[in-house]
């Protein structure tokens, strides 16, 4: 196992998860009328509904399938499905959901980048944000491909293995878990880390805003432009 391979997928993993959460409680705690998903809806809303829910729909399929199925034990799930049966299962589910996904994010990056008033009241890090979520998409589909090489499930039980280490601490097992696999697979772990650095500087913010935190923060001024 190469320096770069602890490094990258054994030491990178906890340091992305810190700047999240503490990237995040500073943003929270220095800036909170900015923590906000900045809904363009009102000045174009052609397309919004689709593409949006479209997005939405796909992303959290993905993300829950993800979820379940990287950090659930093989004890627990082999009782129920077997290990070539759960892979097919996360290959079709995970295919169509993230294809839904795919539909709904090039909707919207078309309406980001095409509509002068969407446009003009675009960030960089909007625009950037879409790019990363397009290319970590585009590489999660392209595993599915590459999972049609090997259906007998053993890399998705190397990446539950690194995704298990990682949670239980331990840095070198889940970087030795990971090492064999292929380029695609690593590209899309590496990507979907760096979402969390990401994570507190962008839009995403909005995926754990509720709306009680309202209720204590002070009200913002506003007045009228002279």
């Amino acid at each position: 196992m190469s320096k770069w391979n602890l490094l990258v997928f054994g030491v990178y993993p906890y340091v992305a998860l810190a700047i999240c959460l503490l990237g995040s409680w500073a943003r929270f705690d220095l800036s909170q009328y900015t923590w906000k998903a900045g809904s363009s809806q009102m000045l174009s809303g052609r397309g919004m509904r689709v593409a949006s829910n479209c997005f939405h729909i796909g992303v959290l399929f993905v993300l829950a399938g993800h979820f379940v199925g990287l950090l659930t034990p093989a004890s627990v799930y082999h009782s129920v499905i077997s290990t070539e049966h759960k892979q097919l299962l996360a290959m079709v589910s995970g295919g169509f959901f993230g294809l839904v996904c795919l539909f709904g994010l090039v909707m919207l990056i078309h309406r980001r980048l095409t509509d002068a008033r969407v446009r003009a009241t675009s960030s960089t890090s909007d625009i950037l944000i879409l790019m990363v979520l397009l290319a970590q998409l585009i590489l999660g589909l392209l595993t599915i491909v590459a999972s049609t090489s090997h259906m007998d499930g053993s890399v998705m039980v190397r990446l539950a293995d690194w995704a298990q280490n990682t949670v239980l601490l331990r840095p070198v097992a889940a970087a030795a878990a990971i090492a064999p696999v292929s380029l695609v697979y690593k590209l899309h772990v590496f990507l979907g880390l760096t979402l969390f650095v990401l994570f507190p500087f962008t839009r995403l913010v909005h995926i754990v805003s509720a709306p009680i935190w309202y209720l204590g923060r002070r009200y913002q001024i506003v007045r009228q432009k002279v």
